[in-house]
């Protein structure tokens, strides 16, 4: 029997943004203060050019790289797939399933407004859908 597990989707509309040239430190000390898990990062008038999150400061430091020195240009993901504010929980979902990731910007006519993150997963019991 297949389990059906419905997933928390956490929207925030006041996302931690940083350019690309801040320092994977930088980005730490945000995300420890925030209490999140991802930074995009933004060029110009809030234009999205990338994502970083906590995998990659775990493999920043497990490759032996300065924090201090490394820039985020060079460990974030490029161009990461994004969502809009109208897209469901349910197309949320099926993009983070396709992209297998746990965070996606949300974008408005280009420009960052938010980012969504799947929280843990729960088992309702019910049939896969």
């Amino acid at each position: 029997m297949t389990e059906h597990a419905e997933v928390e989707i956490i929207r925030t509309f006041d996302p931690v943004t940083l350019p690309s040239s801040a320092t994977v430190m930088m980005a730490a000390r945000h995300m420890r203060s925030r209490h999140v898990s991802a930074v995009l990062i933004t060029e110009g008038d809030a234009k999205l050019v990338g994502i970083f999150t906590e995998r990659d400061a775990s493999r920043v430091l497990a490759e032996g790289m300065d924090p201090t020195a490394t820039t985020l240009a060079a460990v974030m993901t490029d161009n990461p797939e994004t969502v809009s504010p109208q897209d469901t929980a349910e197309e949320i979902v099926r993009v983070m399933r396709d992209a297998q990731c746990r965070h996606l910007p949300i974008l408005q006519e280009g420009k960052v407004v938010g980012i969504v993150s799947r929280g843990k997963f729960r088992d309702t019991g019910g049939p896969a859908a």
